[in-house]
């Protein structure tokens, strides 16, 4: 269950950070489609060691992560436009690098014909289990993204400031915080953890999809919302992250056990994230 949920997991870390500090990311699924390319271009087809093709792909998703927060803290535009300009925009950048194609072990020649390579050593880890083939490493990656995360909301300057540029941008400026940085850094840590989740995926299918990611972010916010933080942003952590994962996951696997179809799970995804902020407000003073 938890290895299915992985990878919605994680950008639900990434996306936690973006709401708490009172914005939204809908670019989260075409950021990880396109750090999932960029991933298998280079690990699976330019031969790149993983000391390269690692920080290659998080570089990719920090970069445009930190454009839309550039965005939303220079020129005031509303989250929700800048973000949905660049989910748009990776889109397209992962289809153009990608040729429209899957990346995968399977390299054209110029005949027209195939070479098959051997998937690298990282793409094999980052897809086996551990510990008695009990727990997956993108379990493990999972688990560890939360950890960063709850680390750094709880005990950097960085991480409770995002607390106070919620909504009362005007008190947190005269209290001396650099409100512009703090939304550059949150949008490009949310694309860092978009490229681990593009990279974990692209482990996981030994390719590289320009259309993976395609719905995610309805999922990243639902186990945001559900957890128990505040669209409103200003309140959450990532203990409530991580009990959205777990709610998720377990609905996830009841319905795949009853063979409910993908239209009518994308359904109750809307009808879970409507649900949850209905609550929220209700129990707003």
């Amino acid at each position: 269950m938890l290895r299915q949920i992985s990878v919605y997991g994680i950008l639900a870390c990434g996306l936690t950070l973006v709401i708490i500090a009172g914005g939204i990311d809908l670019s989260v699924g075409s950021l990880l489609g396109l750090c999932a390319v960029t991933f298998s271009l280079a690990s699976l087809q330019w031969g790149w060691s993983p000391a390269a093709a690692l920080p290659f792909a998080i570089s990719v998703g920090a970069i445009l992560g930190a454009t839309s927060g550039w965005l939303v803290g220079q020129f005031s535009l509303q989250p929700f436009v800048a973000t949905l300009a660049m989910m748009v925009f990776a889109r397209g950048a992962a289809k153009l690098v990608s040729g429209g194609q899957k990346v995968s072990t399977a390299i054209q020649l110029e005949d027209g014909s195939y070479q098959y390579v051997e998937p690298p050593a990282i793409v094999e880890f980052l897809n086996t289990r551990i510990l008695g083939d009990n727990v997956a490493v993108v379990t493990i990656v999972l688990g560890l993204s939360l950890l960063l995360c709850g680390v750094f909301l709880a005990k950097t300057k960085w991480g409770r400031s995002m607390y106070a540029v919620d909504g009362n941008e005007e008190a947190a400026r005269l209290a001396g915080i650099p409100i512009h940085t703090v939304k550059v850094l949150t949008y490009a840590l949310s694309g860092v953890f978009c490229a681990v989740a593009g990279i974990c995926q692209a482990a996981q299918e030994q390719q590289g999809d320009p259309e993976s990611g395609l719905g995610y972010e309805l999922t990243a916010i639902a186990i945001v919302v559900i957890g128990g933080t505040s669209l409103r942003g200003g309140s959450g952590s990532m203990w409530l992250t991580t009990l959205g994962i777990l709610t998720i996951g377990y609905l996830e696997k009841i319905l795949s056990i009853n063979a409910i179809g993908e239209e009518t799970r994308l359904m109750l995804s809307g009808v879970i994230i409507v649900a949850a902020v209905l609550i929220q407000k209700r129990n707003v003073p």
